[in-house]
């Protein structure tokens, strides 16, 4: 074993070692800034619906008490006027679904039964307890209500008011239903995120007698699910499969790839105004950029690491060679001279690390005990 080879190897060794460990824990902090960002992603994506769901809902109580508090309103639902309430209010419901997505609006009588759907003014008179819980709440508590819910014409978000007479009785309520398929392609076009709307196909079919046959078709049903709306049919049917939405009870989140990028899926349970379920919304981003970000991080670092590598070979072999191996190659050769009785060579003027110094003055010094001095 020599120390030319062993020590070179062994100081090189233990740079690779040490660059490749830095390196890995590099990689492993970048990842969990990666996957920090994601789990932002994945919060904001569940907050922008959330949030958008819950201010439809106020949306449509805002308007369902302004409608409420009108005289013409209280006078016309107190004495059960369908006549004068459609006279005074298709009009208005035909610009509100035109311009803001509105696509129920509904007068009701205690305990919960429909007085004039202006939607679909021919069907009126059934009782709506069974299938709609927030109407029979609002006329039995005498407050304001504001959530989800699968209708006669399908699923909205609804906003629902009390109405009171002249003389402050309870008479009634009036609500409006915000469709969620221009809500959702609205958060498509501001947030760049795809969506699909799941719909529980039990309920679906056994409350929403004047849906589209054409929204129950097989093409549309997934699993005990209805696919009822979507922004990117094509990519959410991979993205949010029959297994995946069959087992939500709260939000879930997950990655998946599909057309050749990585999404970032979050599943999120809708629940009437009783708490029962009724389907769910799926929720998608392209977390390509995050991961190609995340990507070009691991190739400079490997770059970096081969860079860092080689510069500290070469750093190593110069000081090991430089000053320590050329040294000792000269000093050996004027003590091997010595201990053969031939002449020395004077050292030459050099420039010798303090240790060598002192070796080189001790050899020195033996020549000239043996009058073959410099």
């Amino acid at each position: 074993m020599t120390f030319r080879r062993s020590a070179l190897a062994t100081l090189i060794l233990i740079a690779i070692v040490v660059v490749a460990g830095l390196t890995f824990v590099s990689d492993r902090l970048f990842s969990g800034l990666t996957s920090s960002a994601e789990t932002g992603q994945f919060r904001l994506m569940q907050s922008i619906l959330d949030n958008a769901i819950r201010d439809a809902s106020l949306d449509a109580l805002a308007r369902a008490d302004v409608v409420a508090a009108l005289p013409v309103t209280r006078q016309a639902v107190a004495a059960k006027d369908r006549e004068r309430l459609l006279a005074e209010f298709a009009d208005m419901f035909t610009a509100q679904k035109e311009r803001r997505g509105v696509e129920q609006a509904q007068f009701h009588v205690p305990p919960a039964q429909s007085l004039l759907r202006l939607h679909s003014p021919a069907d009126f008179g059934d009782d709506l307890t069974r299938f709609r819980p927030m109407v029979a709440a609002v006329n039995r508590e005498q407050t304001a209500r504001n959530g989800l819910a699968i209708a006669r014409n399908g699923p909205a978000i609804f906003g629902i008011a009390p109405i009171k007479d002249a003389q402050g009785k309870h008479v009634g309520s009036f609500e409006f239903g915000l469709e969620f398929a221009p809500l959702l392609d609205n958060l498509k076009a501001a947030y760049n995120l795809e969506f699909a709307l799941f719909l529980e196909e039990k309920p679906l079919r056994e409350f929403a007698r004047g849906l589209d046959p054409a929204k129950l078709s097989d093409q549309n049903r997934i699993g005990r699910f209805i696919r009822f709306h979507t922004t990117n049919n094509g990519l959410m049917q991979s993205l949010a499969t029959d297994s995946d939405i069959s087992a939500v009870n709260e939000p879930a989140r997950y990655t998946r790839d599909s057309q050749g990028l990585p999404y970032g899926v979050v599943l999120v349970p809708l629940r009437d105004g009783a708490g029962d379920p009724i389907g769910v919304i799926a929720v998608a981003s392209d977390f390509s950029g995050s991961r190609a970000a995340a990507g070009r991080i691991l190739v400079w670092q490997i770059y970096l690491a081969i860079f860092a590598i080689v510069v500290l070979i070469g750093a190593i072999m110069v000081v090991i060679r430089g000053f320590l191996l050329r040294p000792l190659d000269v000093i050996n050769a004027r003590l091997a001279a010595l201990a053969a009785g031939e002449p020395v060579e004077p050292l030459r003027p050099t420039k010798f690390c303090v240790e060598i110094d002192t070796l080189a003055a001790l050899t020195k010094k033996l020549s000239a005990q043996r009058g073959q001095g410099a």
